[in-house]
């Protein structure tokens, strides 16, 4: 967030939220352990690998400060992967936004995710992964959101969202653009 709690903009960078430090810790313990077990080389150096890597790349994210979700004048900007954060963060402005959409991948108790649902007619997002195959994947795997909203949202992981902090940014901004709970 940023240091000016009164001022509209509403800025989240990455960084230490119960779900990132309890994937860090648990990365940590396995890759920790694994080494003293009576598992096969293989399977040790595997799991070390991939729980010592992974556990890496997310403590780097949560480092690396960058931003996850911005609402300012321009509109709204999407962050990007930590591994490809240039290519694929995304900005989209105001005139292309008919909403920002709240909603969740899975069950009730799923992984949330903020995106925006842009008008007929807007350009395409910037960045990879926006194609027909695309579309396609993400219609099937998240049947209950339209795909244009899925490609063009961000799972709140690695922060926080603060709903009432969105919509007063966005009631700033883009009075006539509502923030939704889709699904």
């Amino acid at each position: 967030m940023t240091s000016d709690e009164a001022s509209p903009l509403y800025e989240v960078r990455y960084g230490w939220d119960r779900r990132t430090t309890t994937v860090v810790a648990t990365a940590a313990v396995f890759t920790a352990v694994l080494p003293l077990t009576d598992a096969s080389l293989v399977l040790r150096v595997l799991g070390i690998a991939l729980f010592g890597g992974g556990g890496l790349l997310m403590a780097v994210n949560a480092l690396s400060r960058k931003v996850a979700f911005r609402v300012d004048g321009t509109g709204v900007l999407l962050g990007g992967s930590p591994a490809r954060y240039a290519a694929t963060t995304a900005h989209v402005p105001w005139q292309d936004i008919a909403a920002v959409v709240l909603w969740r991948q899975g069950t009730a108790a799923g992984m949330p995710w903020v995106g925006v649902a842009r008008h007929p007619g807007a350009g395409p997002m910037p960045g990879p992964g926006q194609g027909r195959g695309a579309h396609t994947t993400a219609q099937a795997l998240v049947p209950h959101i339209p795909a244009d909203v899925t490609l063009a949202s961000r799972a709140v992981t690695g922060w926080r969202l603060d709903r009432e902090r969105l919509a007063a940014a966005v009631a700033h901004f883009a009075p006539d653009v509502p923030v939704v709970e889709a699904g």
